[in-house]
C-alpha cells in the first residue's frame, strides 16, 4: 500500500506560542571567503525591502501616469480615506512616512485640490487634514487598481499561507516599533 501525506493543517496561534522565538530554519547569513555575509535568500528585511521597493517603483509611475499621484501621495490618500480629519504626524505614524515627506505629498495634494484642511491654529503642523469630493474619487479609482495589483502579486499564494504570513507580519510590525525607540 502507498502511503499518501495529508496536507498539514493550519497551526492555530497557541501553537505558535510554544515555539522558541530564538531559533529558525534557515540562517540569515552564509560563509563567504572566511566571514559572515547576508544570505539575501533568507534574510527577511531585503525580501522586505526588494519586495516594497519593486511594488512602489511600479505602483507609483503607474499612479503618476494616470493619476499625476506618486506613491507617497497614494499613501496620504489611503490614509485618510480611512482616518479622515487627522494631522500630518497621525499620517506619519500609521503609515511610516518621514515628515518631511508626509509635508510634501500633503501639498502637493492641496495644490491639486485633492485634500482640503482647517488650521485650528496659525502653527501648520496643527492642521487637520481630510479628503475633498475630488480626493474620493481618485482614491476609489486607485484603490481598484491597488487591488488588481495585489490580486496579481498574491496570485498562487495559498491562502492559509497568506494568513500566517499576514500574522508574522503584523508581529514584526510591532517589533519594528520598538527597534525604532532602540
Amino acid at each position: 500500500m502507498s502511503e499518501t501525506k495529508a496536507k498539514p493543517e493550519v497551526p492555530v496561534e497557541a501553537e505558535y506560542e510554544k515555539v522558541d522565538r530564538r531559533e529558525r530554519y534557515s540562517s540569515p547569513t552564509l560563509r563567504r571567503n572566511g566571514r559572515d555575509v547576508i544570505d539575501v535568500a533568507n534574510y527577511v528585511p531585503y525580501f522586505f525591502a526588494a519586495i516594497n521597493n519593486a511594488l512602489s517603483r511600479g505602483a507609483s509611475l503607474h499612479y503618476l501616469e494616470e493619476f499625476g499621484v506618486g506613491i507617497v501621495e497614494w499613501r496620504i490618500i489611503a490614509m485618510l480615506a480611512i482616518e479622515p480629519r487627522i494631522p500630518a504626524a497621525r499620517i506619519c505614524e500609521v503609515v511610516a512616512l518621514d515628515k518631511s515627506a508626509t509635508s510634501r505629498g500633503l501639498k502637493s495634494l492641496s495644490e491639486k485640490d485633492l485634500v482640503l484642511f482647517a488650521e485650528p491654529s496659525r502653527d501648520a503642523r496643527r492642521r487637520i487634514w481630510w479628503l475633498s469630493d475630488r480626493g474620493y474619487e481618485s482614491h476609489d479609482k486607485i484603490l481598484e487598481i491597488a487591488l488588481e495589483r495585489e490580486r496579481r502579486l498574491l496570485q498562487g499564494v495559498d491562502p492559509a499561507d497568506l494568513e500566517i504570513t499576514l500574522r508574522v507580519m503584523r508581529k514584526m510590525r510591532r517589533n519594528v516599533r520598538e527597534l525604532a525607540t532602540d
